[in-house]
């Protein structure tokens, strides 16, 4: 089943602000809330739908991706239907706050106004070559997150008690007054080492490598970032762990060279081929295609392959293959050559003679560029 539009999900536009949207997600969370619709599977859906579609959209760089490529362009975003009602609490519980009427559920059970910490973002560059990039791949790759270490326990902060926050009353003009600030003991957390088994930081965390399969989209471009939420680096403690970033790097062909969807190549002749019409195999992106080069091919002439260039990232078909012929002249000639071009030189019919249909080099460039 296709992806709902994450603009329609909240109800609202594409030039909504933050605030608008972060209300826009209160309200859609409160109407779903799985204790509010107890036993409603349809209800949990949409609390889930709504998690994703915030979590994206909360995002600037995320919401710039969404709104560039769609859902393509945001491979191992969001929740996808395998994370808990739980996983959605921890991330976004902070949003609701003391006053609403599910503000206990939000927070991780660390008390209320308690925020739950997220693990750092860990990024990596990933070189894919051009026919990986034109369809679409799936890369295992290796990757070193920090883990929570075993044999590590946690105690309860002495100095908030476990809330991650400490109170001031201050006496003011306009009588007392009480503040919150995160606890400067704990940073937030709540809770402190209690024993760490030697190697281990002083966050309870190891190194661990893992392999996470990847799977890259059809149409990615240089230069764009992919996420995956949940696989970057876990957070001390317990929480919510960080998020894989992906930075795309196209590497160069020899051959083949990218303009959008579209691919290009060059195409050499000899001038017999290129005046007597011929059968030739070029190489694609899809291996080894065999054209027909029509008698009185000119030097700068496109061939269009419709349909063989690279798949676009929002799925609207496929880019072309433009080949560009050029004639190729022999820069030395033997007696025999020499003599016999002499002899062709002399012909009128090789005299050039252009005609209307023999477009330029600007024409044929408008040509390619407006189909």
């Amino acid at each position: 089943m296709a992806k709902r539009d994450y603009y329609e999900i909240l109800g609202v536009s594409k030039s909504a602000s933050a605030d608008e949207i972060k209300k826009a997600y209160r309200q859609h969370a409160i109407k779903y809330h799985p204790d509010k619709n107890p036993g409603n599977s349809e209800a949990e859906d949409m609390f889930k739908e709504g998690a994703e579609a915030y979590e994206v959209l909360s995002d600037p760089n995320k919401k710039a991706k969404y709104d560039q490529y769609g859902h393509e362009g945001l491979s191992g975003n969001g929740f996808g239907g395998g994370f808990s009602n739980e996983d959605i609490f921890s991330r976004f519980g902070d949003i609701f706050g003391d006053d609403s009427p599910f503000g206990s559920f939000f927070g991780g059970g660390g008390g209320r106004g308690q925020r739950v910490r997220k693990g750092s973002n860990l990024r990596i560059k990933l070189k894919l070559n051009l026919k990986e990039v034109a369809e679409g791949v799936e890369k295992k790759i290796k990757v070193n997150r920090m883990v929570a270490a075993p044999g590590v326990t946690f105690k309860s902060c002495a100095t908030c008690g476990g809330s991650g926050q400490v109170s001031r009353i201050m006496n003011t003009p306009l009588g007392r007054m009480q503040t919150s600030s995160t606890c400067p003991t704990c940073s937030g957390a709540g809770q402190m080492i209690d024993q760490r088994p030697n190697g281990v930081d002083s966050s309870g965390l190891t190194a661990k490598e893992e392999v996470i399969s990847v799977k890259i989209p059809a149409g990615v471009q240089d230069g764009m970032q992919l996420s995956m939420s949940g696989k970057g680096n876990e957070a001390p403690g317990g929480g919510v762990a960080g998020d894989l970033l992906i930075l795309i790097e196209e590497a160069d062909d020899d051959e083949l060279k990218r303009d959008g969807n579209n691919v290009i190549s060059d195409l050499y002749l000899n001038i017999a081929d290129a005046a007597l019409g011929t059968s030739i195999e070029v190489n694609t992106i899809d291996g080894k295609v065999k054209i027909k080069i029509d008698p009185g091919t000119q030097s700068g002439k496109i061939l269009r392959l419709r349909g063989k260039g690279i798949k676009d990232i929002n799925g609207y078909g496929k880019g072309d293959h433009l080949i560009h012929v050029n004639i190729w002249t022999p820069k030395t000639l033997t007696k025999e050559e020499v003599a016999l071009m002499e002899k062709l030189k002399a012909s009128p019919n090789f005299s050039p003679n252009p005609g209307k249909s023999d477009k330029g080099f600007f024409e044929k460039m408008k040509e390619m560029f407006s189909n």
